[in-house]
């Protein structure tokens, strides 16, 4: 009987899974496994294996084949009802890569129940370590693709993304630029969240549109990949890559290594795993066009869903495929909550007290207007923090703790409308989407209902759902939103939004001024 489907979701730090029931279509068991404390031996801080470069941050790729081992060998402990799974999905984290032999191939297909995945694939990686998303050590190697394409705009125009440092391409071409014969061993480059999907179908996988286009290699508009941008990365590459495969591409029934070891259906289907981003899109709920998320942490960062390709993106953000087919328009901005308490700080105030200085403010500020940069800033590029103030006093502590969070919103839909990103909703969680003010000031700035949720785990969620929708069908719509719940709606102010329309474009015309 095939009762439950399962999401995995392959992180920096750990590896989550999650269940759920078909039929009550609730969520069944959820378990997370982090790397540093259940895998000690490998020696990574915080998922990370340490370095004296801090540009250079790998990690060992049989450290996740031995998490998966782990965590499985925990459900079955668990007594989670794996031999009812129908569909597997799953979710790595981004732009992460893997280096196999040809051998790897054999030895995937003939896997021994009797021992663990690292122990039998440690011999056949021609790269004994991945580069992941926090490695910046190739910004030679992006210079030289984005020439290749003809500049920034090129790049992002084909590929969804400037050139960087930490994407998948930029990665590739430097260890074939310093390591060529250990590259000349490689036959198959896979992403994290391809070779999780390996192991468990038991053979080489193809990379989804959805973790494809973080690469800086594929060509958003065919799905396929650039020509120009593979000349200019590494000899022979498309050989080792495989073509790009949908999303949605059941891969293969499960190796009998985990039907023989965790108790597996030999009929549950692997489904193409795809980036962690793009699944927390679906976990998040965000299905239908101009859905978006805001999610205020350290940095905030705006998720949006698109159904076409926007034709005026500039060269900021990210564009990526989501496993529903759908693009996904990433925006990260550096000053998020680090700029809110520089703000509350500098008046020496608590959260409580801060609250009630925007409340003591006119909405709109009186005109006064901030550029919250005390941090460089990732959108809009700018490298020399510095926080540009107009329209009131430095010292005034009531119009600056209102321009900062005002400041905040205006950028973040300044920067979604040049995307092409009108949302009908916005979605909000993290720490500050409990202030009742910056929610309300979300709301009035973007014009549409502000939703409080909280979801912690929304890759494995995502990954979960999309086998859900799998097995059952229909709408993508009705089979996430029961998962997604809602704790608090902000309604937009008609009169605050006409008032930050004016603010909007004053703010544009202030942040064109000083980039």
């Amino acid at each position: 009987m095939s009762r439950f489907v399962l999401g995995l979701d392959s992180s920096t730090q750990s590896l989550t899974a999650l269940l759920i029931d078909i039929e009550k279509r609730e969520v069944a068991g959820e378990e997370s496994l982090n790397f540093d404390a259940s895998l000690p031996s490998y020696g990574t801080e915080s998922g990370v294996l340490p370095n004296e470069d801090p540009n250079v941050v790998h990690s060992p790729p049989t450290l996740w084949a031995d998490a998966l081992d782990q965590l499985l060998a925990t459900l079955v402990e668990k007594k989670w009802p794996l031999d009812q799974v129908s569909t597997i999905a799953g979710s790595g984290q981004q732009h992460g890569t893997v280096y196999f032999k040809a051998s790897a191939a054999n030895t995937l297909s003939q896997l021994d129940s009797s021992k663990g995945l690292a122990e039998q694939l440690r011999d056949h990686f021609s790269r004994s370590t991945s580069p992941v998303w926090l490695d910046s050590s190739t910004a030679e190697d992006c210079a030289a693709l984005t020439e290749a394409i003809g500049g920034h705009q090129p790049m992002h125009r084909c590929t969804g993304s400037s050139a960087y440092e930490r994407f998948s391409g930029p990665q590739i071409r430097r260890f074939a630029r310093t390591e060529p014969q250990a590259y000349s061993e490689t036959a198959h480059i896979l992403l994290v969240s391809s070779y999780m999907a390996s192991l468990l179908a038991g053979k080489i996988v193809g990379t989804d549109h959805g973790d494809a286009s973080g690469m800086n290699l594929m060509d958003l508009s065919s799905k396929s990949w650039n020509s120009d941008l593979l000349q200019a990365s590494a000899p022979e590459l498309e050989g080792r890559l495989g073509s790009p495969i949908p999303s949605t591409t059941i891969v293969g029934s499960i190796s009998s290594y985990f039907v023989e070891r965790y108790g597996f259906s030999a009929q549950t289907e692997v489904m193409a795993w795809s980036g962690d981003n793009p699944n927390s899109q679906v976990g998040l709920g965000l299905t239908q066009d101009g859905d978006c998320a805001l999610s205020m942490g350290t940095s905030d960062v705006l998720f949006a869903t698109l159904k076409s390709l926007p034709q005026t993106a500039g060269d900021e953000g990210h564009l990526f495929y989501t496993p529903t087919g759908d693009i996904m328009s990433l925006l990260c901005f550096s000053n998020g909550s680090l700029a809110r308490e520089k703000v509350r700080d500098q008046f020496d105030l608590d959260w409580t007290s801060f609250d009630e200085a925007i409340d003591g403010t006119p909405v709109g500020n009186d005109g006064g207007l901030m550029l919250p940069w005390f941090l460089p800033e990732i959108v809009p590029k700018v490298l020399d923090a510095g926080v540009i103030r107009s329209g009131f006093d430095i010292d005034d502590v009531g119009a600056n703790c209102r321009a900062v969070v005002e400041g905040q919103m205006l950028s973040r839909r300044l920067h979604a409308a040049n995307l092409g990103i009108n949302p009908r909703r916005l979605r909000v969680t993290g720490g500050a989407s409990r202030n009742e003010r910056i929610t309300r000031i979300a709301a009035d700035v973007f014009a549409c209902p502000v939703e409080e949720i909280d979801i912690s785990a929304s890759a494995a969620l995502g990954a979960a759902l999309r086998a859900l929708h799998h097995r059952v069908g229909g709408a993508i719509e009705e089979v996430v939103s029961p998962f997604v719940e809602i704790s608090k709606v902000t309604d937009p102010d008609p009169s605050n939004v006409a008032t930050y329309r004016n603010s909007l474009e004053a703010f544009a015309r202030l942040e064109s001024e000083h980039l």
